[in-house]
């Protein structure tokens, strides 16, 4: 971002805050968010309204049980984290409140928010299929497809224990049922080439080595590749092909980073006015460009490695209602086996 164009940005982002004089304070930050672009999110935000951000970072899952911990005496303003399970989780756990505010009603998709206004989401990843195009002619078109036995021996996918499997099985649930979703989850099982080892960037090096022709794996993922380089993976990007599933129904599967502010949080105003921020235009652009993901706001730009992608039709699913289904969803990963 230019000089001129970064000015008009923040003086963008000031006047939708309502100004900086008087938001003075600080702002403790939880997040599991940590990406360069993140320092330009947070200055920025500082910079419009003077509030001063003090941040802690780690891993999602041990944010949540800190701030569980802590309990009313938890310092934390804001929790940052990804996955609609995580969100959802937070939220059941007590740690959200319930906000009120217009900017984030209308900037926000209502699909991408907590329908008791705990939780925004503020990027979006597709959870989709990529193939070996050299020896697959006909990929799979469908989440369903990838249950069926002519794809038997060819799937990359990683464990139950992912929250990104959960919450794509926790969908399925919400679109099709519990049976339906048990019998996917069995298909799919049943077609892996290998047992479920390590992450997203696993399953696509296992079809670069060719131990696998289909993969399952964030869209984000893949889009690091096509930035920069990733091992094992940037120098085989001819022969993969990407298939966004479900285009002639449900669109497909997208999952969220977000936030929340929580439940306790000794500087609620301040929270409100950093969630805010992150639906403003300047702040998505920076927010989705750091892990490659597509902003919640439709109207903001998507980075050069993500168009590479193409356009599709999302799932407009409530998330809300998926986040429920995800307890369900692990339960059938247990009865089917899926390690």
């Amino acid at each position: 971002m230019t000089p001129t164009l970064h000015r008009l940005a923040l003086a963008a982002c000031t006047t939708m805050l309502g100004g900086a004089a008087a938001a003075e304070g600080e702002l403790n930050l939880y997040s599991s968010r940590h990406y360069d672009t993140d320092e330009r999110l947070y200055s920025d935000f500082e910079e419009a309204t003077g509030i001063r951000i003090n941040r802690i970072e780690g891993n999602a899952d041990e944010l949540i049980e800190r701030m569980r911990a802590e309990g009313a005496n938890s310092p934390a303003d804001v929790l940052l984290t990804v996955d609609t399970s995580r969100l959802e989780r937070a939220k059941n756990e007590g740690l959200f409140q319930a906000i009120d505010s217009e900017v984030l009603e209308s900037r926000v998709p209502a699909s991408a928010q907590d329908t008791d206004n705990q939780w925004f989401g503020f990027s979006q990843r597709g959870r989709i299929i990529f193939y070996d195009k050299t020896e697959l002619s006909d990929p799979p078109q469908t989440y369903a497809d990838l249950a069926d036995p002519k794809y038997q021996g060819l799937i990359c996918i990683r464990s139950s224990t992912n929250t990104y499997n959960q919450t794509l099985l926790a969908a399925i649930i919400t679109h099709e049922g519990e049976d339906a979703a048990r019998a996917w989850a069995q298909g799919v099982k049943d077609n892996m080439a290998r047992d479920p080892q390590g992450g997203d960037t696993d399953q696509l090096r296992g079809v670069a080595s060719g131990e696998c022709d289909i993969a399952v794996s964030n869209t984000y993922y893949f889009a690091r590749a096509l930035a920069g380089s990733v091992d094992g993976l940037s120098d085989h990007l001819e022969m993969f092909g990407w298939v966004f599933p479900n285009q002639d129904t449900t669109g497909a599967h997208m999952n969220l980073s977000g936030g929340g502010v929580a439940a306790h949080a000794p500087n609620k105003d301040n929270a409100v006015k950093f969630l805010e921020y992150l639906a403003s235009d300047s702040a998505q652009e920076y927010f989705a460009a750091g892990n490659n993901e597509y902003p919640v706001v439709e109207s903001v730009a998507t980075t050069e490695a993500v168009d590479q992608l193409g356009e599709f039709k999302a799932d407009a699913v409530l998330l809300s209602d998926v986040a429920k289904n995800v307890p369900v969803a692990q339960k059938l990963f247990n009865e089917v086996g899926w390690e």
